[in-house]
């Protein structure tokens, strides 16, 4: 699959030169529906917000292992990343994962931020089933990571 950066992302990372920087202490926002045609464009009508990722569902922010290796940027492992309730019953389309200070349902050229596709093999995120319930937990597996190539 292929994950849609946004141009504050390409920007940030021209500018700071870290993903991990850029995106610390960031949150990743679960929708129903196709995903925009580009990360800079606000969240489509008609989809719903299934669930916000965050440390122990705690509403704090994402951290990130120390260093990436062929690729690939793991989570922290000192955090779960996780929703304690489901927002509302859907099934998951795709996701933004954004910095702490955007407003990720709104458009910005900008803010850091990437959607990706959920599926249960082979997306840009991979969940036991794409089918949630509201109220139920969600907890993402302990070798979740960003991939760029």
């Amino acid at each position: 699959m292929s994950l849609n950066r946004s141009t504050g992302l390409r920007n940030k990372l021209l500018d700071t030169g870290s993903f991990k920087s850029v995106m610390n202490l960031c949150f990743i926002n679960i929708y129903s529906g196709a995903r925009p045609a580009s990360a800079d464009d606000a969240v489509p009508g008609g989809c719903v917000l299934l669930a916000v990722i965050s440390d122990n569902g705690g509403g704090s922010g994402l951290n990130w292992d120390a260093a990436a290796a062929a690729g690939a940027l793991l989570k922290s492992q000192t955090q779960t990343w996780s929703e304690d309730s489901i927002l509302a019953d859907g099934t998951a389309g795709w996701f933004r994962i954004y910095e702490a200070t955007d407003t990720p349902a709104g458009a910005s050229t900008t803010k850091a931020r990437a959607d990706g596709t959920i599926g249960t093999s082979g997306a840009d995120l991979n969940l036991s089933s794409v089918n949630l319930t509201a109220g139920t937990p969600l907890t993402l597996s302990n070798a979740s990571q960003f991939t760029m190539s």
